[in-house]
């Protein structure tokens, strides 16, 4: 995040996965070599479910900030970390050069929507990781944002403005939201928390869909609804992965420019470890503005 675009002051950023093997880290790295033209803001790169890639995510983001010198930020959740563990976590990225992370409480063992179980020693909630993060200083702390609500809120947009508030005030100074298909949502959470007297930054999370299965699995594990438009043109071309991913660019430049337009201060791309649909939307947007 120190990084200033030039870019009307837009940030792109784009977030990727520790690969599971060798074949995957090569992926990782053509796809990241191919997005190094687009000179990102920052790159993140997530924990696997339930924590389970943590130290493959430890190496890959000081691989990552050394190997390419984009900002990087990294993720850090709650999953399966002892207080004392989260601190040796800090340390490793201090020493890494990195200087963002992203802090979350990361989601159960069992998946999203499986019951939180703490874990003994550790931490309950992402603000209790923002406060330590803080404390442990030399960070810039991000947090996530859910526009479309958070599955445990029930739909009580008001209590996820209140956390993100709460967050903010234990030392978050950026938010990236969970991947969504209304502009509308993201406004109203921006709306909401300025209304509050909140100036936090809020990055728009994007999602370019290559995959039909991959994108309903990821909706309904993250409770991202689909407007029924959106779902209806996918479940048409389906059966064919070029029309899916034509359409999957289409739908998230449409959703860029309508952010753009809005005031968002950045895109951030879900790349799952895939460069040519966010080459594809970003030069249009850049052809375009």
């Amino acid at each position: 995040m120190d990084k200033s675009s030039a870019r009307s002051g837009v940030t792109y950023s784009f977030e990727f996965f520790p690969p599971k093997d060798v074949e995957g880290e090569a992926r990782l790295w053509s796809a990241m070599s191919q997005l190094e033209s687009i000179s990102p803001d920052f790159i993140s790169v997530t924990y696997g479910a339930g924590g389970s890639t943590r130290d493959r995510t430890i190496r890959i983001t000081s691989e990552i900030t050394a190997r390419t010198h984009i900002p990087t930020v990294a993720h850090l959740t709650c999953v399966g970390s002892t207080r004392d563990e989260l601190g040796e976590i800090l340390g490793k990225y201090r020493d890494a050069g990195i200087t963002s992370i992203l802090a979350l409480r990361g989601d159960p063992t069992g998946g999203p929507r499986a019951p939180w179980v703490p874990t003994q020693g550790g931490l309950n909630h992402a603000d209790e990781l923002v406060t330590m993060a803080a404390e442990f200083g030399g960070f810039k702390i991000g947090v996530a944002a859910f526009p479309d609500g958070h599955p445990s809120s029930l739909g009580d947009i008001d209590k996820d403005i209140d956390v993100l508030l709460e967050k903010q005030r234990r030392g978050a100074t950026f938010a990236t939201t969970q991947f969504f298909f209304e502009v509308d949502k993201w406004k109203a959470l921006v709306d909401k928390l300025a209304a509050k007297g909140s100036s936090l930054p809020i990055i728009a999370g994007i999602l370019p869909v290559t995959n039909v299965k991959q994108l309903n699995r990821m909706a309904e594990l993250g409770g991202t609804p689909i407007p029924a438009s959106i779902a209806e043109r996918f479940a048409a071309v389906e059966n064919s992965p070029e029309d899916v991913s034509k359409l999957g660019v289409e739908i998230a430049t449409n959703l860029c420019h309508q952010l753009l337009e809005s005031g968002a201060p950045g895109l951030h791309f879900y790349t799952m470890n895939s460069s040519t649909a966010t080459r594809e939307i970003y030069a249009q947007i850049k052809d375009e503005r």
